[in-house]
């Protein structure tokens, strides 16, 4: 096995040097997996149609996990990870688009079971007709089921994001599982530059007995309803035990801001606070809306950007607060239901000003014209203009 030296989490994550390497977003995910200290990583084969689950069982081989385990569908993997975390193991698994849905029934179950495991979901399509490209459509179904969800614009941010959410899953205070997304293709199978942490240093391994539920304690909810289910004894105490424990699990999501605050810079990253239009997006549509912002600059609009690093828990306060004197907004998305504009619209008292696009979908990429268009419209300016792009 080779040698790697146990540091602070702290340490490791905000002290140590960082070592520059030019990788693909699955070789940058693969990477902090070998730094977490992981003991068992679990996947089907099929997905997540990218060389992330592959690359992990590299590096298992090489010694840095004790486990990989194969299972034999998504929903089976997602159930054999319940089960090992509960045993007291750290565990991560990657999947994607139609494994992400085969798996969200064991996936959901997660939170209310305390399970604080680590899930890579490599954003694909997933709705008929077939296509194998990216698009984040899937998102909208873990925005509800009391995951944390946090959304990479590209390599580094799979590489922070993952190697800090083992820490943050694992504070007493949040003990829920978290998603790290990012499109398939743009940012898996694509190169940047990652700052990383010395491969020879890993995260403390996880301490079950710090659990807030002991995971061999079946007289605490939730264990307690696997074995002596309340709805056997009346449907009162199943619908007060359940909504109950769901408040928790939905605080237990909320306290994991502080963290995200502490080991990521904070839920959003704010360019041009003082912008009259903000683009406003998370995932590779936030490095679109990045160029489109450097565009608008170049012409003299006063356009700044809002990313959003964190879709849950969601920034609600920390939006408001950026889009107080905006007068539009724009929220560019991979995907054809609009999630986030929806989120943008719920947590502004003026969502009117608003704009829902550009959408593209199905593994279309989002040229940065589209966005220069909304720009103009919002600030009133005639097509005509010519566009620096």
């Amino acid at each position: 096995m080779p040698e790697q030296r146990v540091v602070d989490a702290d340490y490791l994550l905000l002290e140590a040097p960082r070592e520059r390497k030019f990788i693909t977003g699955a070789q940058a995910m693969a990477e902090a997996v070998k730094r977490a200290n992981v003991d068992i990583a679990i996947a089907y084969p099929i997905t997540p149609q990218s060389e992330v689950m592959h690359l992990v069982g590299d590096i298992w081989a090489q010694g840095y996990l004790k486990d990989y385990y194969r299972a034999e569908e998504e929903y089976g993997a997602m159930s054999a990870i319940a089960g090992a975390v509960r045993g007291g193991a750290r565990a991560f698994s990657a999947t994607s688009g139609p494994g992400l849905l085969r798996g969200l029934e064991a996936i959901a179950s997660w939170p209310g079971h305390r399970i604080p495991a680590v899930l890579g979901v490599l954003t694909r399509v997933v709705n008929a007709p077939l296509s194998i490209q990216p698009d984040n459509v899937e998102i909208a179904y873990l925005l509800h089921s009391g995951v944390v969800v946090l959304h990479a614009e590209n390599q580094q941010d799979v590489f922070d994001f993952t190697l800090a959410s083992f820490v943050i899953s694992e504070k007493v205070d949040v003990y829920i599982p978290i998603a790290v997304c990012t499109e398939g293709f743009f940012v898996t199978h694509a190169k940047g530059y990652v700052n990383m942490t010395p491969e020879d240093m890993k995260l403390p391994p996880r301490d079950p007995y710090k659990a807030p539920v002991p995971p061999t304690d079946c007289e605490i909810p939730p264990a307690r309803i696997q074995r002596d289910a309340p709805v056997q004894k009346s449907n009162f105490m199943s619908y007060l035990i359940h909504a109950v424990w769901q408040q928790e699990v939905w605080s237990s999501n909320i306290r994991a801001m502080k963290y995200i605050y502490k080991y990521l810079g904070g839920p959003i990253e704010v360019v041009n606070p003082e912008a009259e239009v903000f683009v406003v997006a998370s995932g590779c549509a936030a490095a679109q809306g990045r160029e489109a912002v450097r565009y608008a600059q170049l012409e003299g609009l006063n356009v700044g950007l809002v990313k959003v690093k964190s879709i849950r828990p969601f920034p609600e306060k920390e939006i408001r607060q950026a889009l107080s004197r905006a007068k539009a907004v724009i929220v560019p998305e991979h995907n054809i239901v609009g999630w986030l504009a929806k989120e943008v619209k719920a947590a502004i008292p003026n969502s009117d000003i608003v704009v829902g696009g550009p959408r593209v979908y199905g593994g279309m990429t989002l040229p940065v014209e589209l966005i220069m268009e909304k720009i103009y419209n919002a600030l009133g300016i005639k097509k005509e203009k010519k566009v620096v792009v």
